[in-house]
């Protein structure tokens, strides 16, 4: 947090400390807290307590702290100030602090890309300096030209809190579109670029959640699709007309069924310019996918389903020559490639590739080859094959990590893939697609020495006996002698699977002499939909069972120890956080919960919540209520329980996971504790959900969550 930041929460909460003396608090079991390396504090600032009673499906719950929802309440911007305060005197007796943040600046203020965009000659892409707090969008024209910047992140705001990102380009290299983002919120304005000219155009799109703009094949004007709790519209735009004249092309319903929040449009135009493509995604992540395609060269021409009403995915590939193809689970829960053809039904299609044991993770086409990368116990093996569905050779990458497909546009000669792990910083490669030939286009000049570093695999089992795989980094020759501090981190959910990535909290921890260990939990998409459904719904003690049991075998095959041991995630990380906050608090030593769901009673009220139902349920279902309730963090602390270290992470620019989460929690677990580790929160001003935040403060934040978990693992 910084000074003026500081300033502005003591200012806050002056004029609301006189009113505190008549309110009802919760009262604290202890009037130290220890932390670790000799840091003491008194007892957390006391919270008014103003109980809510709700009926639920006959159960009687209680919340002392719903008055805390209500962000913009001067009384929630008293009570902000009064918890930044608190951990702030926490920090400001962190003598390694300032040390942390030196070494994790080294590691990110290092010139960095973004994968290009390649349009024929020219390469669009974005670069940040190693001395600048945001990228900014550069030209390149030919592989070996020189890098002109075309939008300079720079000028866009004095806090260097502004981010941009580019949307779409021309398939002639003539018109960029690009994104304007303030801190981590989702929200973004849309600009266009004249590369010609190089000149930005008055036409703009204001601040919203758009899920997809690109530019109509005659340079007329934008289609886009802008998300509404109501539901998703598409739009076009028409340069040189106010917003608010858009043509409406698509939403509210379709083939009579009505189309609602839960639906998810995203639009975009199809490689040759013949159709605009149209994708509604039923839920997050979504349960229904629909295809929907309306010819651009028939203006009066109707929206016709490719497929529709399928309760599967269907992932569209474009071959840009009006041939679809697509990775589908459907009927092969590991998903398969099919070639799709309009007017019939899925099971009419010819099967490409077909499913196999390992999971399909993603899949494209470039150059008239089809990429299909496989998770092989979670670890990415690329093949390539003919649009027929003959294989012709692999991808190689260099080690154990995350290896993209090629992307790029499905005639071109020449496309991108990355590949980085936990000891590897993300490479850019160009690949030749005729010849098969990788060169790098960009590898970030990190100050860390990759060869002193390996990443090791390992299986335990679950609670249940499943088999769970762990990824373990670390510096090489490490030893089970039960002296590592470890670092470990989970999600769980959506569909997503964790694969080695770099990070420079992993790498900074790994300096130090830690280890750092990320086990690859159930709710995720590691092995197929089977093992996300495995963690979903009323099966989602699973993914907090595995946590538990990773843990437990760290401790037991000596590789740490409790006290030793730091756990930290994020959203749906965090909300596994909570659940090991309060389910197994013994098992840890710090926590960090970050930007996370801990509410599960009453999530789906606020900002995007209602569109994961369709992973979690929602408590308004008495059936799902009964699951919710056992596992729901808010409403599962327990007063006297002895909790670990915890610094919970969140801020007002979270647009996604509504930051009241997090303050709640930091209200009841500070009132119920009945040990003396230090239960923090961090609450930031500028930062969200979303990418964003200028590199300083991003370094700020590290370093605090860095040092806490270090610190809070060092032993008393």
């Amino acid at each position: 947090m910084t000074a003026l930041h500081r300033k502005l929460n003591r200012e806050l909460s002056r004029s609301f400390l006189a009113g505190l003396i008549a309110m009802t608090f919760a009262n604290h079991a202890y009037s130290q807290i220890k932390g670790g390396e000799g840091i003491t504090l008194p007892a957390p600032p006391l919270t008014a307590v103003k109980p809510v009673t709700d009926d639920l499906h006959g159960h009687q719950v209680t919340d002392n702290y719903r008055w805390l929802e209500d962000q913009k309440s001067p009384e929630t911007r008293a009570w902000i100030g009064e918890e930044n305060k608190y951990t702030d005197l926490y920090f400001s007796q962190l003598k390694a602090l300032p040390e942390t943040e030196a070494a994790i600046g080294k590691l990110e203020h290092v010139d960095s890309y973004s994968s290009p965009v390649i349009e024929g000659e020219r390469y669009f892409f974005k670069k940040r300096l190693a001395d600048e707090n945001q990228g900014s969008i550069y030209l390149r024209n030919g592989w070996q030209g020189a890098d002109e910047l075309l939008i300079d992140a720079k000028s866009l705001s004095k806090d260097q809190n502004t981010s941009i990102g580019i949307d779409d380009v021309m398939d002639d290299g003539s018109l960029l579109v690009y994104g304007v983002r303030q801190g981590g919120a989702d929200e973004q304005e849309v600009h266009v670029f004249d590369v010609n000219a190089r000149r930005t155009l008055d036409d703009q799109l204001k601040s919203d959640r758009y899920f997809g703009v690109q530019v109509s094949p005659d340079k007329a004007g934008l289609y886009y699709s802008r998300f509404t709790h109501e539901g998703t519209l598409v739009y076009f735009h028409k340069f040189g007309t106010p917003q608010s004249a858009d043509t409406l092309i698509f939403g509210k319903e379709y083939q009579g069924e009505k189309l609602g929040e839960l639906d998810l449009v995203n639009s975009r135009v199809s490689d040759n310019g013949h159709f605009l493509i149209i994708i509604i995604s039923r839920g997050v992540p979504a349960t229904r996918e629909d295809i929907l395609l309306k010819d651009l060269r028939k203006p009066d021409s109707a929206i016709a389903p490719l497929v529709y009403g399928i309760d599967n995915r269907f992932d569209l590939l474009d071959a840009g020559d009006d041939s679809w193809y697509v990775q589908t689970d459907y009927k092969a829960p590991k998903h398969r490639i099919l070639k799709a053809e309009p007017g019939k039904a899925p099971d009419a299609w010819k099967t490409v590739v077909p499913e196999s044991a390992d999971v399909i993770q993603a899949s494209s086409i470039v150059g008239g080859r089809l990429f299909v990368d496989r998770l092989v116990d979670v670890k990415d093996q690329t093949s390539i094959y003919t649009l027929a569905g003959e294989k012709v050779g692999e991808l190689k990458y260099p080690g154990i990590g995350s290896g993209s497909v090629v992307y790029g546009r499905p005639r071109a000669k020449v496309g991108v893939y990355t590949f980085t792990s936990f000891n590897l910083p993300p490479t850019i490669f160009r690949y030749k697609v005729e010849t098969g030939k990788s060169d790098i286009f960009a590898k970030p000049k990190v100050p860390f020495d990759s060869d002193a570093y390996e990443v090791r695999q390992v299986f335990y089992k679950s609670k249940d006996g499943t088999r769970i795989p762990m990824f373990l980094a670390g510096r090489k020759g490490w030893k089970q002698d039960g002296k590592n501090r470890v670092l470990m981190t989970g999600y769980g959910g959506f569909l997503v699977a964790n694969t080695p990535a770099w990070s420079t909290m992993y790498a900074w921890w790994m300096q130090q002499g830690g280890l750092f260990a990320l086990p690859n939990l159930r709710g995720g998409g590691e092995y197929g939909e089977d093992w996300h459904r495995a963690g979903m719904f009323e099966h989602k003690q699973n993914v907090f069972d595995d946590f538990y049991a990773a843990a437990a075998y760290l401790i037991d095959n000596k590789y740490t120890t409790p006290q030793q041991l730091a756990i930290w995630g994020r959203s749906n990380g965090g909300l596994l956080m909570g659940a090991a906050m309060t389910q197994r608090p013994e098992l840890f030593g710090a926590i960090v919960c970050g930007y996370p769901l801990l509410d599960m009673l009453r999530y789906q009220n606020f900002l995007f919540g209602r569109l994961w139902t369709t992973e979690y349920g929602t408590a308004d279902n008495a059936k799902d209520y009964e699951y919710l309730a056992k596992y729901s963090p808010y409403q599962n602390v327990r007063t006297g329980t002895k909790f670990p270290a915890i610094l919970f992470f969140t801020g007002d620019n979270d647009t996604r996971v509504d930051p009241l989460h997090g303050r709640k929690m930091t209200a009841e677990v500070q009132a119920a504790n009945g040990g003396d580790r230090p239960i923090l929160l961090h609450y930031s001003l500028k930062g969200g959900h979303s990418a964003g935040v200028s590199v300083d403060q991003q370094v700020e934040d590290y370093a605090e969550i860095m040092a806490f978990l270090w610190n809070e693992t060092s032993g008393r």
